[in-house]
C-alpha cells in the first residue's frame, strides 16, 4: 500500500479529550477499582496508586461519571457529606453505599490530572437537582449546597467545566426515558438553570445518531449546548456472553463514522457546526454484559456473577487493541467537529486496566492509548491512501465485508516538528507492507509496534504477550518514499523528521 502524507496540509489542531475515559458505578469499576480503602495498594484516601499511577502515564485528560444507566435514578445529594446513607441502585438493582460521591470523584481527577466531566440525572431528576450540583461544585460560598460542600472540608469550588444532560434518555428501558418530543425542552430548561448557576460550564446532552431526537433537541436547546453526546458499542454482548472473533471485530471497522457524518450534516443544517462538537463519550467495541438486569432475583449470585465474566482478561486481544487503534483514528481524522471521545469503562468490565487485591493488568488497549498519547502528535494532516489491500471478513452474523487491511492517521507534534503517523494491519495473519510518500525527504527516527504472537494474544495476571517494542526495523530508513513491514494484528506509531 503507499500513503501519501503532505506535513504542509494541515486540516485542524485535535483536543487531547479524544483520549478520555469513562467511570460508572457498575460491579468493580468504582469499589474495588480505582477505590478501594484498606487495600495495602491503596493512599490515605482509599484511591488504588496503581491504578493513579497507570492513568496518568497515559495523560487521561478527562473521566465522565457517575454514569452510564447508574446516573438515570441517582441522587448526587446522598453521596455528598459525613452522614451516608446506602441507596438502592435501580439501574444494576444492588445497594450503593455512596461512600464514593462528588467529592471523592472530583479528588480522584484532581490525583490523576484530568479534568472531571459530571453527567446528571435526567430520568428520575429534575433540572433544580442539575443546577444544585453545579451550585454545589462551582459556587464559592453562595447558597445553601456552597456550602454544603465547605462544610464538608471543601472550601475552594470544583470548577468543574463539563456537564451532560442525561445518558441514554432516548432508550425505553433507560428509567425516565423521553419521546424526542420531551427531550429538547426538558435539556432547554435543565439548560438554562445550569447556566443561571455558572454561564461558563460546557453542556453536552444525550444524542444518537436520529434525525427526529436531534432535530428537536437542537431546535430547542441548540444555543445552550457546546457538546452532543453519542454513544457507540460494536460488539452486542448485554444478555449472551459471547465475544466475536478476530475477523468479526474486524468487519466492524468499517464506517466508524457513520454516526459523525449524520452528527456533522444535522448541526450544519442548524448551523450549529462551529458551536456544538461531538463527545463520544461511551465507546467500545465490546458492549457490558449483564443478562436479566429487569428480572432475575435481587442479590442472586448468578444474576450478579454473570457480570463478573467481563473481568475475563482473555477475551481483551488483539483485536481489541487493533479495533481501538481505528476508533482514535477516525476521531484524529474528524476532530474538527469531534472533541471529546471517552473509553468505557476505564477500570475492570471492559475496561483498559484490570485491578486484583495484589497489582493490575494492563490490557493491550491501555497500551494503545499510551502509544497515542505519548507519540501521535496534536495537528492533523493530510494523507491519501492508495492501493490500499482488501480481505472479506464475516462479521458476526455470517455477513460478508469487505475490509480495507491497512488504517492511518497523520500528524504534527508541534512542540518537536515531527511527523507522527498511526500505521493499523487488521490482517489476522498477513504482514503487510507499506510505502509512506512525501513531499520532501523525512527520516524515521523512532517506531514503536503493538501486536502479539498471534491475533489471539492477550494480558492477564501471569502473562504479558501483547505489549510495544521498539520498531528497530523501520528506525533509519529515510527519502522522499519510505518502505516497510507492518506486522500482522498491530498497530504501529511512526515518528519522522526532516
Amino acid at each position: 500500500m503507499k500513503l501519501t502524507i503532505d506535513p504542509e496540509r494541515v486540516l485542524f489542531s485535535r483536543d487531547p479529550m479524544i483520549y478520555g475515559h469513562f467511570l460508572e458505578h457498575f460491579d468493580r469499576q468504582v469499589y474495588g477499582g480505582v477505590y478501594d480503602p484498606g487495600n495495602p495498594l491503596s493512599d490515605e484516601d482509599g484511591f488504588r496508586t496503581d491504578v493513579i499511577e497507570a492513568l496518568k502515564a497515559i495523560n487521561t485528560p478527562v473521566i465522565r461519571w457517575p454514569g452510564g444507566c447508574f446516573v438515570s435514578a441517582y441522587h448526587w445529594k446522598n453521596g455528598v457529606g459525613k452522614d451516608r446513607v446506602p441507596s438502592f441502585d435501580k439501574a444494576w438493582r444492588v445497594e450503593e453505599p455512596n461512600s464514593f460521591g462528588t467529592d471523592e470523584f472530583v479528588k480522584l481527577c484532581r490525583k490523576i490530572g484530568c479534568e472531571p466531566y459530571i453527567c446528571t440525572n435526567a430520568g428520575t431528576g429534575t433540572s433544580e437537582e442539575m443546577s444544585d450540583w453545579v451550585e454545589y461544585c462551582n459556587l464559592p460560598t453562595e447558597g445553601e449546597y456552597a456550602k454544603k460542600r465547605i462544610d464538608g472540608g471543601n472550601e475552594a469550588p470544583y470548577n468543574v467545566r463539563y456537564w451532560s444532560v442525561g445518558n441514554e434518555n432516548y432508550l425505553p428501558g433507560e428509567m425516565g426515558s423521553k419521546t424526542f418530543d420531551e427531550w429538547g425542552r426538558f435539556v432547554l430548561e435543565s439548560a438554562k438553570m445550569m447556566h443561571r448557576v455558572d454561564p461558563s460550564i460546557e453542556l453536552s446532552a444525550a444524542a444518537h445518531a436520529d434525525v427526529d431526537w436531534c432535530a428537536r433537541l437542537l431546535k430547542e436547546a441548540g444555543k445552550q449546548l457546546r457538546w452532543i453526546s453519542l454513544h457507540d458499542y460494536m460488539d452486542p454482548l448485554w444478555e449472551v456472553n459471547a465475544p466475536a472473533g478476530y475477523t468479526a471485530c474486524m468487519a466492524r471497522t468499517t464506517n466508524l463514522d457513520d454516526h459523525v457524518k449524520k452528527i456533522r450534516g444535522l448541526l450544519t443544517a442548524f448551523g450549529l457546526e462551529k458551536q456544538i462538537r461531538i463527545a463520544y463519550d461511551e465507546w467500545n467495541l465490546r458492549s457490558w454484559h449483564h443478562p436479566h438486569v429487569n428480572d432475575a432475583p435481587i442479590g442472586s449470585t448468578e444474576f450478579l456473577d454473570a457480570r463478573k465474566e467481563a473481568d475475563d482478561n482473555s477475551v481483551y486481544t488483539t483485536a481489541d487493541a487493533v479495533f481501538t487503534g481505528c476508533f482514535l483514528n477516525m476521531c484524529l481524522k474528524n476532530a474538527d467537529i469531534v472533541g471529546m471521545a471517552n473509553y468505557a469503562p476505564v477500570v475492570n468490565t471492559r475496561g483498559v486496566i484490570y485491578t486484583y487485591d495484589g497489582g493490575i493488568v494492563l490490557r493491550p488497549t491501555y497500551h494503545v492509548f499510551r502509544m497515542y498519547t505519548q507519540l501521535m502528535g496534536d495537528t492533523v494532516v493530510d494523507g491519501y491512501e492508495a492501493e490500499a489491500p482488501v480481505k472479506v471478513m464475516q462479521d458476526r452474523t455470517g455477513k460478508e465485508i469487505p475490509v480495507q487491511l491497512i488504517d492511518s492517521a497523520a500528524t504534527i507534534d508541534s512542540a518537536s516538528g515531527e511527523l507522527c503517523i498511526s500505521l493499523i494491519n487488521k490482517d489476522p495473519e498477513e504482514a503487510q507492507e507499506i510505502t509512506l510518500r512525501f513531499p520532501e525527504a523525512y527520516a524515521v527516527r523512532y517506531a514503536e509496534t503493538l501486536a502479539g504472537t498471534n491475533a489471539d494474544d492477550y494480558n492477564d495476571v501471569d502473562r504479558n504477550d501483547v505489549v510495544p517494542y521498539e520498531n528497530t526495523a523501520a528506525e533509519g530508513l529515510s527519502g522522499q518514499e519510505i518502505t516497510f513491514t507492518l506486522p500482522a494484528h498491530s498497530v504501529s506509531v511512526v515518528r519522522l523528521n526532516k
